[in-house]
């Protein structure tokens, strides 16, 4: 087994029960584990390979009330397993939430932990979903959605096709059916409501396809995803944040694991947010957590075999 690495996420969120309740239940696999995170929690947590610590000795977080100095050690985390697996050290790595709020506050200077993964490792990321019904890809994610048509270039089109055709290749689909949801209204129904399909991004995905053959033209995005559930597609290729994790986290929101592909390691993280309201009170759903450890498992494992 290659080695995981687990970052705590802000302190004061759902993270480290939710990492403390897997270590319980999983305690062989545990044994091949790394955290990361302040030194009094990690002196709480069961059995695991390593702990690491970050941030100052005497730090304590109080769950659900978010600090700065929690956002630092949230940002320390990230730093120290994004260096472990550089190094080799670490194979894959599995974050816990993080506030974007509170990292903004103290200087972080990424959108989020996409980002950031991005920038330490290089490559050109791409943010993807999957583990429960749906697997989705987005084109765009962290941006204002005024800025979305002039972002869908032919070349950022294919980087986001290539990623969601390897991502259901690694989860065992031989040939993937790859839909392409439309930017407009009914796909801009063929001009009248809209032309960015009909002058740029179908022509773009037709010259794709000859790489992807499974690659769709441009679907009506209110009824893609209910086609991928019928069967008609593997998986969706939705072209702002929105219109990808609005059906998903309706549809998946205990199960989806949030994916970094495109990136020289594995990086996964589950599909919800730090849950301040939730945090200390032994309620959070660790459902989406197991998942993205499986998943980064099956995505190391892709690669091995690749």
């Amino acid at each position: 087994m290659q080695r995981l690495v687990f970052t705590c996420g802000d302190p004061a969120g759902v993270g480290p029960e939710i990492i403390a309740a897997w270590l319980r239940a999983h305690p062989a696999e545990a044994a091949d584990v790394a955290v990361v995170g302040p030194a009094k929690w990690l002196e709480t947590l069961p059995g695991c390979g390593a702990k690491i610590t970050v941030g100052l000795p005497e730090f304590h977080a109080t769950p659900g009330v978010p600090t700065g100095e929690g956002a630092l050690v949230a940002w320390a985390a990230m730093e120290r397993a994004a260096a472990g697996c550089s190094t080799g050290e670490f194979a894959a790595v599995v974050t816990a939430p993080v506030s974007k709020l509170q990292l903004a506050e103290i200087g972080y200077p990424y959108p989020g932990q996409t980002e950031f993964f991005a920038a330490r490792w290089g490559g050109e990321p791409v943010m993807a979903f999957c583990g429960g019904q749906l697997r989705v890809a987005l084109a765009t994610w962290h941006v204002p959605l005024v800025e979305v048509p002039q972002l869908l270039g032919p070349q950022m089109l294919r980087r986001t096709i290539a990623a969601a055709d390897a991502l259901a290749r690694a989860e065992g689909v031989a040939d993937p059916r790859i839909g392409v949801c439309g930017l407009n209204p009914h796909a801009g129904e063929g001009g009248v409501l809209g032309r960015e399909e009909c002058e740029l991004i179908d022509p773009a995905l037709d010259q794709i396809r000859r790489d992807f053959p499974g690659v769709s033209r441009c679907q009506p995005g209110d009824t893609l995803f209910a086609r991928q559930l019928r069967g008609e597609f593997d998986v969706i290729v939705a072209l702002y944040h929105d219109q990808g994790l609005a059906p998903l986290k309706a549809v998946d929101f205990d199960e989806a694991v949030n994916v970094t592909l495109g990136l020289p390691f594995v990086r996964t993280s589950p599909d919800h947010g730090t849950a301040f309201g939730l945090a200390g009170k032994g309620v959070a759903s660790g459902t989406s957590f197991s998942n993205a450890v499986r998943v980064a498992r099956r995505l190391l494992n892709a690669r091995a075999a690749g």
